[in-house]
């Protein structure tokens, strides 16, 4: 029994049992001949392309988050500013200064990947510190206070007056919550999905994992709702109403030529979202996101590839009637450029998660991984 308890714990194991950490091309490759059938019928291999005419590649790849901000209307969204890589921290200080920006902040990736590369900072010692890191243009927001974070999934047909909702995923965030009596680590390796992220969190937290919470204590040790980072993804589809899709739909109607993507959005609870108060737009995603929804562990792997083809077939039929209307497909030598150029950006962003995550940037950002309880 030991043995096996053992072995249970053992990362690889974990991953090969549970299909929600599969790699991206493991947990596709069974259901790409879907995506082949949809590029035949469209006789093109980047289709998708034109579901959202006015983000870069339709937001599938490489797309600017700062340039998808200025798209978004002032009210749902947080202040956004954007740096270039070489900008001087004097400089980047009295932007926000102008723009009443304090304290704590995001930093994040101007074209971002899986929450690659994400930090949030108390003070300017840390943001000197993280900014030094990065080898890529970058954005900064406020950190937006609303306890809760949630990804809505939202599609439009351009022949249809409205939009819908095709799922909520809630993001419950890498925490634990102490017993007065085990340590943090003790803690995490009593959850599989923790275990994961062990590697990731003994750098980031040093001696401070063998610290011993006090009972009823919760920290937050990871306040990014990123899947790849250990948040945990629930299916909430269950909590769409008339309410909320009005809402939803009436800002996204809003944001110019686009007609499918994801939200992530910060918000208090789901009865104000409903009335349209109290949210907040912190990231939108196009033609490149997943049916995140489908992570919930209740779900099965065929669920989740029914999920996948579902929205696959709304993207088509989104790119198909834009496409009718005028709009043109990236051409072959664009798309191989665009796959050339991610696969580029990814080993930067790659590197720069790696610094972020040394032992040495650690000691300088200790404080952030120990102050996240929300």
């Amino acid at each position: 029994m030991k043995v096996f308890k053992k072995i249970k714990s053992l990362p690889f194991y974990i991953r090969f049992t549970n299909w929600e950490f599969w790699p991206f091309h493991v947990l596709y490759f069974p259901i790409y001949p879907v995506w082949l059938w949809y590029c035949m019928r469209a006789r093109s291999f980047f289709f998708f392309s034109t579901s959202n005419p006015s983000i870069k590649n339709a937001g599938f790849l490489m797309e600017s988050k700062s340039d998808i901000d200025q798209l978004i209307p002032e009210r749902y969204k947080p202040v956004t500013l954007f740096f270039p890589v070489d900008n001087s921290f004097d400089k980047i200080k009295e932007t926000l200064r102008n723009n009443n920006l304090q304290y704590p902040l995001v930093i994040k990736p101007d074209i971002g990947m899986q929450g690659k590369a994400v930090l949030k900072v108390h003070n300017d010692h840390e943001f000197i510190s993280a900014i030094k890191t990065f080898t890529v243009d970058f954005v900064v927001q406020p950190f937006i206070p609303y306890p809760k974070e949630v990804g809505i999934f939202y599609v439009r047909l351009p022949s249809e007056k409205r939009g819908k909702i095709t799922g909520i995923v809630e993001k419950e965030f890498l925490k634990i919550t102490g017993d007065g009596v085990s340590t943090i680590r003790q803690l995490l390796n009593r959850n599989p999905r923790h275990i994961l992220q062990l590697p990731v969190l003994e750098r980031n937290l040093e001696d401070e994992i063998d610290a011993i919470p006090g009972k009823g204590v919760e920290k937050i040790l990871v306040p990014y709702g990123n899947h790849v980072r250990g948040s945990l993804f629930l299916d909430s589809s269950y909590k769409n109403n008339k309410e909320i899709e009005s809402v939803i739909d009436n800002a996204c109607q809003q944001i110019e030529g686009f007609y499918f993507g994801r939200l992530d959005i910060r918000f208090n609870n789901f009865e104000e979202l409903a009335e349209d108060k109290n949210w907040s737009i912190i990231e939108l995603n196009g033609a490149g996101s997943e049916p995140t929804h489908m992570y919930d562990p209740v779900h099965s792997l065929f669920f989740a590839w029914k999920e996948i083809i579902r929205h696959w077939d709304l993207l088509f039929q989104v790119s198909m009637q834009n496409r009718k209307r005028g709009f043109s497909n990236l051409s072959i030598r664009q798309g191989v450029n665009m796959l050339r150029e991610n696969l580029q950006y990814v080993k930067k962003l790659d590197r720069i998660q790696f610094h972020l995550s040394s032992q040495e940037h650690q000691k300088r950002l200790l404080p952030l991984h120990l102050n996240m309880a929300t």
